[in-house]
Parts: structure tokens; C-alpha cells; sequence
């Protein structure tokens, strides 16, 4: 489809071109019963200075993952533009129906964004706004930062994520930005082999891309939130859009995992999730992962599950409640170990 289509149909206030501050929106139509002719006004914010890299930086792509959204506003608000050497566009709140709802889907169509790209202009609200980032955005970027947490319904290890890159050389790029960004780990995160993320399209598209997973259960943690503010600038100083100065000293190198097609534990049952380990936990293939509590009939023995694979304990479903289907834990296996 047309490239074009998206840029026409989403008209933004900002001037991407224009060297400076600039804060404003992208109007996606939405026209409902109560008003014709209503947008959806999606924030963007660009700071142009000099020659140098595009960097895209989202958040906000599940509206219940809040480290992300807080520290780019900061930096929005915060960072003078003569510190840049480049460009940064900003799309701090880029699913923002479901930001203000608080969810990780869209209110308006019911769907995760982070499976729809490279979306569709001609689409519902959530594919017109992931189309006019893939179609229009996209195209004027060299690296993309896309800041994830658990969100409501997982608790994850505060990492950086790797997303598996096109060729070796983008692949190489994006565990060295992974590496710069700082966290005690980095993980190789392909979402199943599912192409329809937002870093799958941006590595698609040529830039160098990583992610981050910022613990999650729906709140804003401390200390995520302390490391994601830190590798943020970590990055944009390794890629050479802010000064070496704006950088924290890495004193360790991240520890880098993967996870494989038996990464997560997955629940068979209706009940209620006792894990065993905490999150950090080295555990091994076939030892006991959990169990599955039947609350309503106490005579039921209570049904165990086990980890696939060995490794770390990377993450962990929040609400005790479970059904078929549920994910209950994620291993995170040591990257690239010969039997993973």
C-alpha cells in the first residue's frame, strides 16, 4: 500500500525537518456517533540539532507500561536541544487510547498494537496509528528505542531486549546498543517469530533496534524506572546523538540470554498459580515450575507444572487467577548455549 496514504489521512502539528523543540500531536481520524468529524491525537515530540542520527524513541505502545512514557516526557521536557547532534522524535504515548484507559489493548478496537504492524492507513484506530509509525516514521529513522514493561499481567526482569536483526551486521548493532544501554541483562526476545512488533518492522526497515522489558504488574518500579532514565541517554550517547558526558558508566556487562520456543510455562487448567521460584532463580528442565490450585473444590489435588527448559527465571504472570492458555512463567536461557 501507498506510503503516502498514512502521511495524508494522519496530518501531524510538528515539522519533523524543523531544528529546535517542537511538541505536539498526529490527528488519526475517529468518527464515532457523538463526533463526525474527531481525532485521535496521539503525542509527538521532535528535537533537531545539527547533522547526525534519527533516533525514534516510543513508548506507550500497551497502555499499562508506565517507566517508558514517564522517562521520555522527562526528557522531552527536560533535554536542551544544542546537546543534540542529530534528530530524536519522540511517540511517548504512541497507543494513546489505551494509555488513558490504562490497558495493553486499545479500548476503541480491542487490539494489541504490538501485534499489528506494520499496520494499516486504511485500517481500525490501532493499525492507522501503527501504519502512519511503520509508513511515515519509520523511514526517517536509523535506530529505534522501544520501552516495554510487564504491564499489568507479567513481572519481568528489568533487561534490555535484543530484537534478532536482518542481516549479521544489524544483528551485531543491536546487541552493542543492548550492551550500552546497561541492565544487568539483555535478552534475545523474537516473540515466537511473530514480524507484526514494532522492533520487528523498525529492523525490517533498516534501523538498528532495541527494546526493553521494565518490570511490570501494572505499577511504576523504582528501580526500573531509575534504569531505564540512565539507558536511555547510555544509548543516544553510544549512537552519538547526545555527548559521552549524558552517559552512566557500565560497570558490568549485561549477561546476555534468549528465549527458546520453550521458554514459557504454560498453564492447562482453571485455578489459581502457586509459583515456585522467585524471579532471578537458576532452574532446570523437568524440576517443578508451580502448581494449580482448584479453590472451589478442596478434595482436588492440585496440578503441578515444569519448566521446559533450564535457565533463569525471567518472568512471571502477576494475577494469581489462570486459565487454559495462560502464560505462567518465562525461562530465559543463557544466549546462544549449544542445547537451548
Amino acid at each position: 500500500m501507498d506510503r503516502n496514504i498514512a502521511k495524508q489521512l494522519t496530518p501531524a502539528t510538528v515539522d519533523f525537518d524543523k531544528p529546535g523543540k517542537q511538541i505536539g500531536v498526529f490527528h488519526v481520524p475517529l468518527s464515532v456517533h457523538d463526533d463526525a468529524w474527531g481525532v485521535v491525537p496521539v503525542p509527538v515530540a521532535v528535537i533537531g540539532n545539527g547533522k547526525g542520527p534519527t533516533v525514534i524513541l516510543e513508548g506507550g505502545n500497551h497502555g499499562d507500561e508506565y517507566e517508558g512514557p514517564i522517562a521520555l516526557g522527562e526528557m522531552i521536557r527536560d533535554l536542551d536541544p544544542a546537546t543534540v547532534q542529530g534528530r530524536l522524535i519522540f511517540i511517548p504515548a504512541i497507543n494513546q487510547p489505551a494509555v488513558v484507559s490504562a490497558r495493553r489493548t486499545s479500548p476503541i478496537d480491542g487490539i494489541n498494537m504490538n501485534r499489528t504492524f506494520p499496520g494499516d492507513p486504511m485500517g481500525t484506530t490501532t493499525r492507522q496509528i501503527a501504519a502512519y509509525v511503520n509508513d511515515v516514521l519509520f523511514p526517517m529513522g536509523d535506530v529505534f528505542i522501544d520501552l516495554h514493561s510487564g504491564g499489568s499481567s507479567l513481572d519481568i526482569i528489568p533487561s534490555a531486549v535484543i530484537e534478532p536483526g536482518t542481516t549479521p551486521e544489524q544483528h551485531a548493532a543491536n546487541v552493542a546498543a543492548a550492551q550500552a544501554f546497561g541492565a544487568p541483562i539483555a535478552v534475545v526476545i523474537d516473540n515466537r517469530g511473530d514480524p507484526r512488533t514494532a522492533t520487528a518492522s523498525a529492523a525490517l526497515a533498516g534501523m538498528t533496534v532495541i527494546g526493553t522489558e521494565m518490570a511490570g504488574g501494572g505499577t511504576v518500579s523504582i528501580d526500573a524506572l531509575a534504569l531505564c532514565r540512565r539507558g536511555i541517554r547510555n544509548v543516544l550517547a553510544h549512537v552519538g546523538v547526545l555527548p559521552q558526558s549524558e552517559a552512566s558508566p557500565i560497570e558490568t556487562a549485561s549477561k546476555l540470554y534468549e528465549l527458546t520456543s520453550l521458554a514459557h510455562v504454560i498453564s492447562e487448567d482453571d485455578g489459581v498459580f502457586e509459583p515456585m521460584h522467585r524471579l532471578g532463580t537458576d532452574v532446570v528442565a523437568g524440576e517443578l515450575a508451580g502448581r494449580i490450585h482448584f479453590l472451589t473444590q478442596p478434595g482436588r489435588t492440585p496440578v503441578d507444572l515444569h519448566y521446559r527448559t533450564s535457565g533463569l527465571v525471567y518472568g512471571r504472570r502477576q494475577p494469581g487467577r489462570v486459565r487454559p492458555g495462560n502464560c505462567c512463567l518465562v525461562v530465559a536461557t543463557p544466549y546462544g548455549r549449544p542445547d537451548a
